[in-house]
């Protein structure tokens, strides 16, 4: 194809944010103690013992795997969905293995078939990859919390996140039953990403899923959920996720997905089998990271910084307390420390006095940040 007519999808694209901070963090690699990285929430604690186990014993796997997933896979999430997140009626064709969680968000719009005059809603704070997905298919994105405020076009796809990242906020029952009546009414795909569902840390506020029968009744039509492995048991090498809901969309993304080759290798099936039926070792991780938050927290109020939300996630969504100072400036206080933080405009506009400190960082490494907070 001549160069002159090919279209260079990157220019339709947002700026890769994470560029924007490499001069902040080759100041905090700087540091005499070397760099705290609290700025992508990566798991650095090792893969539990029941993925490594389950990945070696199926090791020999000379076949082409199936993209709709093993059956005891399957059955492996609806069997989670419904112990851990009460999740019920869900049968194995109302789920799909899916090659990490990024790839599916952003690439759901295409799989859908969304194009030039669609429209996608996505949180005012949000996740970038919703952004990119619209892009890619040029389809309009808006930003925003208010339903009232998308005013009378009929969105093709709404973007839930609860928890949040990077806010940690936790939406209620009655706030996801509402979003749910307004998306069935008039005919909208509303997907929720709850790859945090796990990670909660205020007892009185848990997380729910839309697909719980208190927010969608006894029917998932209209809903998909997106689920991660990465963070609740440290397997983001694996890109082991899953998508659940309506399965009707559930079928008309199997048959994009077969056409396109999108399968998880079968070695990593059988570990996501093995460790959704696992619950020990998710316990374990959760006091680690429990532990971690309560000292980062702490040590960032006592230096004078506002916590807001946060009550689930792995992150802190933090502000200078009473003033006006921008998330760039917090980011080159942090890295002045060697602390590298993630500006909270890399999530929107509302983020520009924020900045998001992620607690994935080892016990070790955590008590060095803390250290340097009390400097």
């Amino acid at each position: 194809m001549p160069n002159h007519a090919r279209r260079v999808v990157s220019a339709t694209l947002p700026d890769f944010p994470w560029d924007k901070l490499t001069d902040h963090a080759a100041r905090a690699r700087s540091h005499p103690d070397g760099i705290v990285d609290l700025s992508v929430g990566t798991p650095v604690d090792p893969t539990p013992a029941v993925a490594q186990q389950a990945l070696c014993d199926a090791a020999d796997s000379p076949g082409y795997p199936v993209t709709i997933g093993r059956p005891e896979t399957r059955q492996a999430i609806v069997d989670w969905l419904e112990r851990t997140a009460g999740v019920t009626g869900l049968g194995l064709d109302g789920v799909l293995p899916v090659i990490g969680s990024k790839e599916l968000i952003g690439a759901l719009p295409m799989h859908l078939g969304l194009g030039p005059g669609d429209l996608v809603v996505q949180p005012q704070l949000a996740y970038p990859t919703y952004e990119v997905g619209a892009a890619l298919v040029g389809a309009e994105i808006m930003a925003t919390d208010s339903l009232t405020a998308i005013g009378p076009r009929t969105p093709a796809l709404l973007w839930l996140n609860s928890p949040s990242n990077p806010t940690g906020r936790v939406l209620g029952v009655d706030h996801l039953k509402k979003v749910v009546d307004w998306c069935r009414e008039r005919g909208v795909l509303l997907v929720s990403d709850e790859c945090y569902l796990e990670c909660a840390w205020d007892p009185d506020n848990l997380p729910v899923s839309v697909l719980h029968p208190d927010v969608c009744g006894d029917s998932h039509e209209g809903i998909l959920t997106v689920h991660s492995l990465s963070k609740r048991s440290n397997l983001a090498g694996y890109r082991a996720a899953f998508v659940a809901g309506d399965p009707k969309v559930v079928a008309e993304l199997l048959a994009v997905r077969k056409n396109l080759g999108l399968q998880m290798p079968d070695p990593q099936q059988k570990v996501m089998a093995a460790v959704l039926a696992d619950d020990a070792h998710v316990a374990e991780q959760h006091a680690r990271y429990a532990a971690r938050r309560r000292n980062l927290k702490a040590a960032l109020e006592r230096a004078g910084f506002t916590v807001e939300h946060s009550e689930a996630s792995l992150y802190l969504w933090t502000t200078a307390a009473g003033d006006d100072t921008s998330c760039w400036d917090l980011v080159s206080w942090f890295a002045e420390r060697g602390i590298l933080v993630a500006p909270g405009d890399f999530y929107g506009a509302a983020g520009r006095r924020h900045v998001r400190v992620a607690f994935t960082a080892t016990d070790e490494r955590i008590a060095a940040a803390v250290a340097r907070l009390q400097d």
